[in-house]
């Protein structure tokens, strides 16, 4: 079924330039940008910014049972979860591979399940072919909610200022790993905390038909031919959120470290692949699906290939702002020419890349590489714009905090 956001017609009005996310035939496209880049990375570190998030799917599971039977099908431990907590974890299939990447917030009344939008129908009929007898509902409502998120410092004051607290903790006060319910402009809207982008990021669920009106409650478009907002404050104070698209938010959640599921890793992928085993897996709780794979490769002590972060050393042409970026897809090899008449082994693929503003500019990706080379410090090398440069594997995925005062 094609998802369509219910703010199209406003990204249209706005003369936003839109992409596809996965297959075209989905229907489901994204906001690349609105204003230049650099304005809309800046409303991210700087104050706050809505993007909106026609990528994400819903589940709404219901029922007395549900935390129980949830708990025996996904690899984190889900025993004492309350209302308005949040965890995330992965859905693999009997093979130990990821079907999807779940971030569960339990509500009290039911659990909602978010889910990238192309395994969401997967996942929930893949969950209910499990059900016997237990009073549990899964249905899929990626249709009936959409989701948008509020990234920066700014967000949290926003939210106290036009929000009407309805229930858990203040969203002005919101800690990682929990929710809220709030009131804006006289919708209900589930909001919960999840900092991808390096920054406070808040994650809003507004039913579809009311999403309209909470994306012009929390931001407002930028002025007719300004790229500088120029109605709006930007002192983190009064002002609202900057609408951005995709690509500002991508370079922010990739110098944070955060991979996502169906572009980093994926359907073919192992948790011990991914880079944020610890942040997915219980090595305490009981049985679950495709357990005895995750607990064998454990025990082996290590998979085949695992996602890393990449610096690529291209500094001379960094600091005149012409560095060199590779695309997704392309190759890392273990030296940078043949050896012994034999080609250089190619040992990984880039999965995400961007230049870096927080690093003066400088070019980092996220990659999957074979095992061998994922030690920090090792020298590897990518292709990138026709030429190959060095790079060096990174403690880590993430190439930047911010400083916490």
């Amino acid at each position: 079924m094609a998802h369509r956001t219910p703010l199209r017609s406003s990204h249209e009005s706005a003369g936003a330039a839109l992409r596809a996310y996965g297959p075209p035939e989905a229907g489901i496209e994204l906001v690349e940008a609105f204003d230049p880049i650099e304005v809309e990375y800046a409303a991210i570190r700087k104050h706050a910014a809505v993007l909106d998030l026609p990528s994400r799917g819903t589940l709404e599971v219901r029922g007395a049972d549900r935390v129980g039977f949830l708990n025996r099908m996904v690899t984190q431990e889900l025993k004492g979860l309350a209302a308005w907590e949040v965890r995330r974890s992965f859905w693999l299939n009997r093979k130990g591979r990821i079907d999807a990447d779940l971030r569960l917030i339990e509500l009290g009344d039911r659990t909602i399940v978010d889910v990238d939008a192309h395994a969401a129908g997967r996942a929930a009929s893949g969950l209910a072919s499990f059900l016997f007898s237990e009073d549990v509902q899964i249905e899929d409502r990626t249709e009936a909610w959409h989701r948008v998120a509020l990234h920066g410092r700014g967000g949290p004051g926003l939210l106290a200022r036009i929000g009407e607290p309805a229930g858990g903790a203040a969203a002005g006060d919101l800690g990682i790993g929990r929710a809220c319910l709030v009131k804006i402009a006289g919708r209900e809207v589930i909001v919960d905390r999840q900092d991808s982008a390096g920054e406070v990021g808040l994650e809003l669920l507004v039913r579809a038909g009311d999403a309209a009106a909470v994306y012009d409650a929390i931001s407002e478009p930028t002025p007719e031919g300004s790229s500088t907002g120029a109605t709006r404050s930007m002192d983190g104070q009064t002002g609202l959120a900057r609408r951005i698209g995709w690509h500002a938010y991508n370079i922010a959640r990739i110098e944070a470290g955060w991979p996502i599921y169906n572009i980093d890793f994926g359907p073919d992928s192992l948790p011990h692949e991914t880079g944020v085993l610890d942040d997915r897996v219980s090595f305490k709780k009981g049985c679950y699906l495709g357990q005895e794979v995750v607990a064998r490769m454990h025990s082996l002590g290590h998979p085949k290939q695992k996602l890393v972060g990449l610096k690529i050393l291209d500094e001379e042409r960094a600091s005149r702002g012409e560095a060199r970026l590779p695309e997704t897809g392309a190759p890392i090899f273990a030296t940078e020419g043949p050896v012994a008449d034999k080609p250089p082994e190619v040992v990984g693929a880039v999965t995400s890349s961007a230049i870096s503003p927080m690093l003066a500019a400088t070019p980092v990706a996220l990659a999957m590489v074979k095992y061998k080379h994922i030690a920090a410090g090792t020298k590897l090398f990518v292709e990138a714009e026709g030429a190959v440069l060095p790079c060096v594997v990174q403690e880590g995925l993430a190439f930047w905090k911010p400083e916490r005062g």
